[in-house]
């Protein structure tokens, strides 16, 4: 599929869903829309992705360029900003689809389902989960395959792109590896999941229970995309959730280099990374013996050097092998999984 992708005013660094769907999925992108930035072209800040030109609107497009618009970004809330109607207006009166894994969702815009009605084309709102959803039955942990989950100290800290790279040299190394996807991201690059975040909370376990259950006997692991942090002061709930509900076997603690506050909620200091292996392994006792494995730090900000002796520290802190997996690779982490 073409596409065209929205992240205005957030590429690179605050569209992580644009740079996963850049980076894993099979999508021929032709372009991205971030007004800041138009002119330029994705490599020129991003070197190991799927390059594309960046332009300031979808306007700037011709009509046959693409078959869908993806909204790329996800602010806090995951609501619509109202500086994109024209973006999406355009894509459908184009006849393109438009896809968004925003919790505000586009097929129950008025403007915009009559505009996607009059021109043949789809709404597709990935973080609407399905309606059958119920509690947990904590048979999980009963499935073949080996369960990994990766858990945060905070959000946007690694947590899918972890996933993805592990899932991808496991495959690589000759074994039967599935990604789990719980997320827009994870959904939108996949193209199955559940957006656990959107889930009733009693239903919230069920809903990864019911993901893990539907692939855990057809492969020899599954890679479980974490959500938040179990310390978050507002995402916690949905982190709680995919941990009991996943009963996982291992766990990979992801982090980011030099991050010491909560992103977006900074009056929040993190705690120290051993107290985060106790929280995660002692939390998911009861339900799984569910153990922090390896981790993997984000050090995208930092020179060689410094990255070198970041995964140094960050392995030493967390008593298990470390890496940055986009930077230096997943053998270590890999190894240390069962």
């Amino acid at each position: 599929m073409r596409v065209a992708i929205l992240a205005h005013e957030k590429f690179p660094d605050r569209a992580k869903t644009a740079l996963g769907v850049l980076r894993y999925a099979d999508h021929d992108v032709v372009a991205v829309l971030d007004r800041d930035a138009a002119g330029r072209r994705v490599a020129d800040f991003v070197s190991d992705v799927q390059d594309a030109p960046i332009v300031a609107d979808t306007a700037a497009l011709d009509p046959d360029a693409a078959d869908a618009l993806l909204v790329g970004i996800a602010p806090i809330g995951g609501g619509f900003d109202e500086t994109w109607r024209d973006d999406v207006r355009t894509a459908l009166e184009y006849g393109w689809d438009v896809v968004s894994g925003l919790h505000y969702f586009l097929g129950e815009d008025e403007e915009f389902a009559r505009l996607a009605a009059e021109h043949g084309c789809e709404l597709r709102d990935v973080r609407n989960p399905p309606d059958d959803l119920t509690v947990a039955d904590g048979v999980a942990g009963a499935v073949d395959a080996e369960v990994i989950l990766t858990v945060g100290t905070d959000c946007s800290v690694g947590k899918m792109t972890t996933t993805m790279e592990l899932a991808r040299a496991a495959r690589a190394a000759g074994r039967d590896a599935a990604v789990i996807p719980t997320g827009q991201t994870g959904i939108l690059i996949e193209g199955w999941g559940t957006p656990i975040d959107r889930v009733v909370g009693d239903f919230t376990a069920g809903a990864v229970e019911e993901l893990i259950t539907e692939k855990g006997d057809d492969h020899d692991y599954l890679f479980v995309e974490g959500q938040g942090s179990i310390v978050h002061p507002a995402y916690s709930p949905v982190t709680l959730g995919i941990l009991h509900g996943s009963m996982a076997d291992e766990l990979v603690l992801c982090h980011e280099a030099g991050r010491e506050t909560i992103h977006g909620y900074e009056s929040f200091a993190l705690p120290s990374i051993p107290t985060y292996v106790d929280l995660y392994e002692s939390i998911a006792a009861p339900v799984a013996e569910s153990e922090v494995v390896a981790g993997t730090i984000n050090t995208a900000g930092l020179e060689d050097d410094a990255a070198h002796t970041a995964v140094e520290e960050y392995a030493d802190a967390l008593g298990a092998p470390a890496t940055d997996v986009l930077r230096f690779g997943t053998d270590d982490v890999l190894e240390a999984l069962g």
